[in-house]
């Protein structure tokens, strides 16, 4: 299942998001996120001509904590080596917890079947692993 370098980049959302800041005030900064099939991109101006921060979806574990106020929805991106980077958007434009969560299932349902035919083309190049499978069965 390769994917051409085209769908690889389609956009699935973009816009603004505000990103809480690591520094000890943690103060809230307006960013252009562009959301693709395999990356969060993040830029610090909206005419994204900064250098951008790149997420792979690949070292996304998942999107926690979404709670709903009355101006802003806020949700954590936890990361796979556990950190958490804190996130809010507008009432109005709520769905970029729900978009990225699908995104991250549609990417991780993707590599689950590439290692899956993987494991069976290696599985199925070797006749010796298929007789020795075939003589455990019950």
């Amino acid at each position: 299942m390769k994917m051409s370098a085209a769908e690889l980049c389609k956009v699935l959302k973009e816009g603004e998001l505000e990103k809480r800041s690591d520094n000890l005030l943690q103060f809230w900064k307006r960013k252009t996120c562009v959301l693709t099939m395999d990356s969060l991109n993040i830029y610090a101006d909206s005419q994204k001509k900064s250098k951008s921060k790149e997420l792979k979806l690949q070292s996304i574990k998942k999107v926690d904590c979404v709670e709903r106020t009355g101006k802003f929805v806020y949700f954590t991106i936890v990361t796979t080596e556990n950190k958490e980077i804190d996130f809010r958007c507008s009432d109005e434009d709520n769905c970029w917890n729900a978009v990225i969560t699908m995104a991250l299932i549609d990417f991780q349902n993707r590599r689950a079947i590439q290692d899956f035919k993987t494991r069976q083309e290696i599985g199925s190049t070797s006749p010796g692993q298929q007789e020795r499978r075939m003589a455990r069965a019950p």
